[in-house]
């Protein structure tokens, strides 16, 4: 193998299948890199046996070749190395890469390409197509409310559901339900249910910020793997399998009380109460109260710690319904109020002991409920 590219693309490239990089794992050679050629370009490639990334990157390639190094010694070198262009040749003994960039010289012990575990592929299947804006949001707003432990694996995925023109992600972690819904570029030729595990969508959003182009998901027939193809880049991942909540059962349909208040007031309330929360069990006190004869209502925000102090912030808020109560985590509050963008936020209650459930004000697109916690009023 000998090429050349420039050490932005490659540094790029790297960062991007560093994603995918194993960092405890008992196979050792899930921490290297695969570099090969390819139709006149320079292919890298990682995988952790979960997720698998492969990128694509420009160069001038005069011998065709193969060969895996480790991720991490490589990736620290080339960002090191000036904005220049870096030579590359693979040596056969000792098998390593050489590379060479203005005046930096290194080699890198390496391994034979055959001894890295084959890439999956996902040729056929039902594919859809997402604006990947509204892929960003979508999955910013869903990822943080699944499970991090792995005693229910199915609540460590998101449900993705594709139908019609139409793309529904939700997840839950026991305590919360966050669910998205969105519009497919295309509808798709037939539904499609699976569970695609939260690290995949966590790393997936982290590519799209410089993705303009619409993304493409295909699922294969067994619903084992799903597919993200984007510019120059591909995600391959494992599906989870069994059966995900029904969570439509979950969202209350109804409710006592509905408080509409500004959400930069009510992440600034929050966000300070959370101060005396961290102290205090973590709990976050909402009363709130309706105006009388038209005027605006009040939503007095409180957090106690009992040797330290307590807070209370009030809002002005448009209640309908009656006077309520109920009390939130502090960390599940702030989560859900940090992605719902700008504008209003509802807060729909029914009891102290029954879900909250927070929708952002004249949009359909975003459903979260949260479980109170149990206070002494």
């Amino acid at each position: 193998m000998k090429l050349s590219c420039l050490q932005d693309n490659l540094n790029r490239a790297l960062a991007t299948v560093g994603r995918a990089v194993a960092t405890r794992t008992t196979l050792p050679i899930t921490q290297n890199v695969l570099l090969s050629t390819e139709q006149g370009r320079l292919k890298l490639s990682a995988t952790n046996l979960e997720i698998a990334i492969t990128t694509w990157i420009g160069g001038k390639i005069e011998q065709e070749g193969a060969l895996t190094v480790p991720a991490r010694l490589l990736t620290e070198f080339v960002n090191a190395l000036p904005a220049e262009q870096i030579d590359i040749s693979a040596t056969a003994r000792p098998r390593a890469l050489q590379l060479k960039c203005a005046r930096y010289d290194a080699r890198i012990n390496g391994t034979e390409a055959s001894e890295f575990p084959p890439l999956p592929s996902v040729e056929d299947g039902v594919p859809a197509k997402l604006d990947p804006a509204a892929l960003r949001t979508a999955i910013t707003q869903v990822v943080f409310a699944a499970a991090v432990e792995e005693s229910r694996p199915v609540l460590t995925g998101i449900k993705v559901e594709l139908d019609g023109d139409s793309f529904t992600m939700a997840a839950a972690d026991g305590f919360r339900l966050a669910v998205h819904k969105g519009k497919l570029l295309e509808p798709v030729a037939e539904p499609v249910g699976v569970i695609v595990p939260a690290r995949t969508f966590a790393e997936l959003g982290r590519l799209l910020p410089e993705q303009d182009e619409p993304v493409e998901m295909l699922v294969t027939a067994a619903k084992s793997q799903a597919l993200f193809r984007l510019k120059n880049v591909e995600m391959i991942t494992q599906l989870i399998q069994g059966s995900f909540p029904n969570y439509s059962q979950l969202i209350p349909q109804s409710s006592q009380t509905r408080t509409v208040v500004g959400l930069p007031e009510f992440l600034r309330a929050a966000r300070t109460a959370s101060i005396f929360a961290r102290d205090g069990s973590g709990i976050i006190r909402f009363q709130m109260t309706p105006g009388a004869e038209g005027a605006p209502g009040k939503l007095a925000i409180s957090a106690r710690a009992e040797e330290l102090g307590e807070n209370l912030g009030e809002l002005d808020a448009k209640i309908e319904g009656e006077a309520a109560k109920i009390a939130f985590s502090s960390k599940y509050l702030l989560e859900v109020l940090q992605v719902l963008g700008e504008g209003e936020v509802a807060l729909e209650t029914t009891s102290p002991s029954s879900p909250g459930v927070f929708r952002p004000v004249g949009s359909t697109t975003y459903t979260h409920v949260v479980m109170p916690m149990f206070v002494q009023w």
